[in-house]
């Protein structure tokens, strides 16, 4: 055996105790283009052995070409191996036209012998037991090395890219990598120095590569630490979890999922999953739900009864393979506890709320008995206007329950319960009014009548320093527009800013008629009440002038519901 035969022999043991070595501590998370290099590797490196053992030039041909296996696929592995480890994203498009530009490669290398595009000559003999080989390039050579040269620079470039632009890449694996580029590169300009004495030095090159790919494939088993605790997680059962692909046959499941869902034991791998109504009830129904509505709520499993109850978080998630999406995946957790304690305290924040909404609601009626009183007090001083309050309150109710009727005017039933709570307020000015003229029998004079109309400006005042601490904002904005603007007309002949048409707030306008049509159909130390009639009359006839004409069709409506109210207070 020649001195090249025992080199290159050495050589081939050593990268098959590699890649051995490689085998043994694979890991599915490894990269699968790491793989195909230690495939590669040996192959490339039994070929020299083979070639360099020949003893004619058809065996030496055919050895030469499998080493060209390694020589057109490993620079293409390889930089598809560093984009992985990078994370860096090559498109399909990109992958299969770079394969295919090595495949045509070794496609020209399977013509030597047979034309000139690779080889244009090949020849070889032993001088003085040296292996000599004899060979003419042709043109596909170049390209060869081309496509090796342009291999090499995406590697640097992918390398440099990742360190400066991904911090969560490990530096020490980008240092790794860039190695096995340099040992290649030296490997390939040293090469031809040794060739003639039958050693070449590319597969030194190769066993270099391994070792240091055998280091990568040892710190990425440790980074891949969080898969690891997933898997043990599964492993131990704490953790449910079934399988399904797109068309919904079952993939498969853990112990745990077919104790919390029984009829899953029942399943055989590939078989359809909505075997039976308890499966289409679960892992069908949670699988149409994510594929609706995505991960945007959790969903809740219920097994067992009374006190055996168990109550599962389930949620699910597209089943991957890589980047690649092939069916979808369940994960069911016990949530007991947790729910127990939801429960309770959902329960517990219930029955508060509940507490306090009742004392709220006490703490209003309080309140709002106390404006009435306060109202009610006011009125008490007026000789003329007994009762005035109620009825008016009275009036804008039924008013207001003419106008909900109506869709198109939009009234909000907030709206409609605040005006009706502010009705009997809208007097509450009058407690600023002197009593000698509040109280006077007669008519006012034209200084006492501007004295009384004081009593809507005042009465706003009052009303805001009442509710200014309230939180209803909306409530105090119509209690104090009420009383304010109440006597306010459309021609903007009113008081007590001469405001005219919308200018005057909405609930003043309602309060208004309700207002003027007590006054007419109740009696008064000035004048006897109208009939229902008159008092119709001087209504209709003010719409557009005193009153909002738009109102004009509700009050009509009202109209039978009030003569009826005031036919029983009279």
């Amino acid at each position: 055996m020649t001195t090249a035969s025992i080199y290159y022999l050495c050589i081939n043991i050593i990268s098959f105790a590699l890649t051995l070595i490689y085998l043994f501590r694979w890991h599915k998370h490894f990269d699968v283009h790491m793989t195909v290099v230690f495939m590669l590797i040996p192959i490339a490196n039994i070929s020299y052995f083979l070639m360099y053992s020949s003893t004619d030039q058809t065996a030496a041909l055919n050895a030469l070409k499998m080493i060209y296996i390694g020589g057109c696929f490993l620079p293409w592995v390889t930089t598809m191996c560093v984009a992985e480890l990078c994370g860096i994203r090559v498109r399909r498009y990109v992958r299969l036209a770079t394969f295919i530009a090595s495949a045509a490669v070794f496609a020209a290398v399977m013509t030597i012998g047979y034309n000139d595009i690779f080889y244009k000559s090949f020849s070889f003999e032993v001088i003085d037991s040296v292996f000599v080989i004899q060979k003419e390039y042709g043109f596909m050579h170049t390209v060869h090395y081309v496509v090796i040269i342009s291999y090499l620079i995406a590697d640097l470039a992918i390398i440099a890219y990742t360190y400066l632009k991904k911090k969560q890449v490990s530096r020490r694996i980008l240092l790794l990598l860039f190695f096995p580029i340099l040992i290649t590169m030296a490997g390939y300009a040293m090469n031809s120095l040794t060739s003639d004495q039958g050693i070449e030095i590319v597969p030194v090159t190769y066993i270099l590569a391994q070792i240091i790919y055998l280091f990568i494939a040892h710190r990425m088993a440790v980074y891949d630490v969080g898969d690891m605790v997933v898997e043990a997680l599964v492993e131990s059962g704490d953790t449910a979890f079934i399988t399904t692909d797109f068309k919904m046959r079952y993939l498969g499941s853990n112990e745990t999922a077919k104790k919390i869902v029984p009829d899953l034991a029942l399943l055989a791998v590939d078989g359809p999953v909505g075997k039976t109504e308890e499966l289409k009830g679960t892992v069908i129904n949670w699988i149409d739900v994510f594929v609706k509505e995505g991960n945007t709520d959790t969903l809740y499993y219920r097994a067992g009864e009374g006190e055996d109850e168990k109550i599962y978080s389930v949620t699910a998630d597209y089943l991957t393979d890589g980047r690649k999406r092939r069916g979808y995946q369940i994960f069911l957790e016990d949530d007991t506890q947790n729910q127990k304690y939801i429960k309770l305290i959902d329960k517990y924040n219930s029955d508060l709320q509940k507490d306090v909404a009742a004392k709220t609601e006490r703490i209003v009626e309080m309140h709002d008995r106390l404006i009435l009183g306060m109202a009610t007090m006011v009125e008490s001083r007026d000789n003329s206007t007994g009762g005035h309050i109620r009825r008016t309150s009275e009036g804008v109710r039924i008013l207001i329950d003419e106008m909900k009727k109506d869709a198109a005017l939009g009234l909000t039933d907030e709206f409609c319960k605040n005006i009706i709570k502010a009705a009997p307020m809208h007097d509450l000015g009058k407690i600023a009014v002197d009593d000698a003229v509040l109280r006077k029998s007669g008519a006012f004079t034209p200084e006492e009548r501007e004295k009384m109309k004081q009593h809507s400006a005042e009465g706003a005042r009052i009303v805001h320093e009442i509710l200014k601490d309230t939180d209803n904002e909306e409530f105090r904005r119509i209690a104090e527009n009420v009383a304010h603007y109440h006597h306010e007309r459309v021609d903007g002949k009113g008081y007590p800013d001469g405001l005219s048409g919308d200018e005057i707030p909405f609930e003043a306008r309602i309060m208004a008629i309700a207002d003027v049509y007590d006054a007419l159909v109740s009696r008064r130390v000035y004048k006897e009440k109208f009939s229902f009639e008159k008092a119709d009359s001087i209504i209709l006839e003010g719409m557009g002038t005193q009153f909002d004409a738009s109102l004009k069709k509700y009050y009509e409506a009202a109209r039978p519901r009030l003569e009826e109210y005031y036919s029983k207070e009279q």
